[in-house]
């Protein structure tokens, strides 16, 4: 019988964790990945947490332990059988059994910016459909092998899970091939035109279904512009640059120019500068930038911002302006590539701030006002936006004694907000980095900082689950 003491396998194990943890950050973020494992049936739950990604789970997953329990059968199929998901806060999971493996359930944390869990459930899939064949008895000679393929999968997980939601649209009959197009995007994306990175959007639409499109210009079948040639399809796309019309193509060739809906299973490219993203159907699927897929929409994470704003005495309609209408500056102050600071002014009488003070305050809630305020975020100092969602000034100078909360590592704009949050109450500051990182900053703390984890740790013999829920 199997048994965790066996090095062969703990090494198997381990390989999948620290591959997968590793390929997930890199596509979606610093990543943790834990796992709960039996081993044989009738045998015990070990809990393989080398990160406390688990860690404040323990109740719920106490309740759900008698399921996993009842999970496990002796009448294992040959292919992987997948469990019902535990639904916990946070996280994501897939889990499920094989010949090899009554059991196995990994974990990973859900970022609040990820387009789509979509593409990690199946890097979730592929580690546990590898760690059963890692298992089997042939694995001897490919076990070590599979931390490197975790850790590159990134394009591959995209590729399955677009394949299976078009399957379900369209049936498994389909004939646009979804490799070659996932390197055409990222193809064009790298190839400037007189220097200019792409914009514009292409539609990858299922060949059967082009006579559904509306085209208002189309190509000669013989003079399509190959989608391999990257540089023909580029300069195509300044056709379709800042328009409301896109490219068509089969997947492998451009065929003309349309506008309207899409058929059902049509992949719709957005090139956005330096950036883009991929949505399949109504569905935001990944974005790409510097060559590479990524599971982020790329809005700002401003969920501490949310957090401390619901404990402010703001009413729920204030609290809901002033989000909105932050969130909408840090957006274009990322897109644009600059720095900019926001002074949240939650007083009922703002704090007289140096600064430009506007004869009358700009309402941040008319499109043209919040406009302007995008623009005059580009100068230096900060914006000064009250309680009520108006702009009384900008180009503020924010001032203050040393507090240990600084950091010189990321400049005076961020040590500037930290003391000047440290010294005045009812007082949130935004600092936008001009390399896309935010700050929330209240009390001369930074809300936003991460505790960072400590690396993997080996141990010899994994802890019993039921040992682990008593701790």
């Amino acid at each position: 019988m199997t048994t965790m003491g066996t090095s062969h396998w703990r090494r198997s194990i381990y390989n999948i964790l620290d591959g997968l943890s590793d390929g997930l950050s890199h596509f979606a973020g610093p990543s943790r990945v834990a796992l709960i494992i039996c081993l044989e049936c009738d045998g015990p739950f070990y809990i393989l947490d080398p990160q406390n990604l688990l860690d404040g789970h323990q109740p719920r997953l106490k309740d759900l332990f008698a399921n996993f329990q009842e999970t496990v059968s002796c009448d294992l199929l040959q292919e992987f059988d997948t469990v019902e998901d535990p639904q916990l806060s946070g996280l994501i999971s897939y889990g499920g059994s094989c010949i090899t493996l009554p059991f196995q359930m990994w974990f990973t944390e859900e970022h609040p910016d990820i387009c789509s869990k979509g593409p990690i459930l199946r890097w979730l899939e592929y580690a546990a459909t590898q760690l059963c064949a890692d298992f089997s008895q042939d694995a001897g000679l490919r076990n070590d092998t599979s931390s490197y393929v975790l850790q590159a999968y990134a394009q591959h997980a995209i590729r399955d899970y677009i394949i299976d939601k078009r399957s379900e649209s369209l049936g498994m009959d389909t004939y646009l091939r979804i490799y070659p197009t996932l390197n055409a995007i990222l193809g064009i994306s790298n190839t400037r035109e007189e220097g200019a990175w792409p914009r514009g959007k292409i539609a990858f639409v299922e060949p059967r279904l082009l006579q559904h499109i509306h085209f208002q210009a189309s190509f000669p079948r013989m003079e399509q512009p190959l989608l391999v040639n990257l540089r023909h399809c580029r300069k195509t796309l300044q056709a379709v640059e800042n328009t409301e019309r896109y490219l068509i193509s089969d997947g492998c060739t451009l065929a003309g120019i349309a506008s309207g809906e899409l058929p059902p299973g049509s992949l719709l490219v957005m090139f956005e500068g330096n950036h883009g993203m991929v949505k399949l159907d109504d569905e935001l699927i990944c974005s790409f930038a510097s060559g590479n897929f990524l599971a982020t929409n790329r809005k700002p994470n401003l969920v501490q911002l949310e957090e401390a704003l619901l404990e402010s005495n703001l009413t729920p309609e204030q609290q809901h302006n002033i989000f909105q209408y932050t969130t909408r500056v840090v957006v274009q102050a990322r897109e644009r590539k600059h720095g900019c600071t926001l002074v949240l002014d939650l007083n009922t009488i703002p704090r007289n701030i140096a600064g430009q003070i506007l004869q009358s305050p700009l309402d941040l809630s008319l499109p043209e006002n919040i406009d302007i305020a995008c623009s005059l975020a580009k100068v230096d100092g900060a914006l000064h936006i009250s309680k009520s969602s108006t702009l009384l000034g900008f180009a503020c100078l924010l001032d203050g004694r040393t507090v240990p909360g600084e950091n010189r590592a990321r400049g005076a704009r961020f040590n500037s907000a930290v003391r000047f949050t440290a010294m005045h109450k009812n007082i949130i500051t935004i600092v936008v980095s001009s390399d896309r990182p935010v700050s929330v900053i209240q009390h001369g703390i930074e809300l936003t900082a991460q505790c960072q984890w400590k690396p993997m740790r080996y141990v010899s013999t994994p802890p019993l689950l039921t040992d682990w829920l008593e701790e």
